[in-house]
């Protein structure tokens, strides 16, 4: 099945972890929060979720809890908080795998294939996804993002010769 399950509530950043993973191959869906991400868990029978530690409804360690009690699947925990709480935590739920944002969406896709037991099929997407702009670059390595880090999008148009926007005032007063 190769089914992926995304619960993150940072939407932009969740749009970008499903469009790269489905670039590679896999069936990827997306839940905002931690009661849609158990729901879709149940319809869906994801083979791995990829789970943020900290959810606008819960902490990601409670949905991982909820889900294990009628379904057996693996998780990747993401978190901006790399205390050592959530990693022993982690470890004690038996989460092999956590990655500390902003991480690379290669390393994500390395965890999400060994925990599917498959081996990764190096892509022409490996180097340069269409509709992905690179944003970081090693020797051996380069990995895609769309809007991730607005620092990044701006080096990007930096190193392009554009400027960035000026602050648009009115946008950020009324919102719209």
């Amino acid at each position: 099945m190769n089914r992926v399950l995304v619960v993150d509530d940072e939407r932009t950043l969740a749009q970008n972890l499903q469009a790269y993973l489905q670039v590679q191959g896999l069936d990827v869906h997306v839940a905002h929060d931690g009661a849609a991400g158990i729901g879709q868990a149940e319809d869906l029978a994801p083979d791995v979720i990829v789970l943020d530690y900290r959810l606008p409804d819960m902490e990601g360690f409670q949905v991982l809890e909820t889900v294990r009690q009628n379904r057996n699947c693996h998780f990747v925990l993401i978190t901006a908080h790399p205390t050592v709480e959530v990693r022993e935590r982690a470890a004690e739920l038996g989460v092999s795998h956590v990655l500390f944002k902003p991480f690379p969406m290669a390393e994500l896709a390395r965890a999400v294939f060994d925990l599917m037991g498959i081996e990764r099929q190096h892509q022409a997407a490996d180097s340069k996804a269409e509709g992905f702009v690179e944003r970081r670059q090693r020797n051996h390595e380069s990995f895609p993002l769309q809007l991730y880090d607005g620092s990044w999008v701006l080096a990007d148009r930096r190193r392009n010769g554009a400027k960035p926007p000026e602050p648009d005032d009115d946008r950020l007063l009324t919102g719209e």
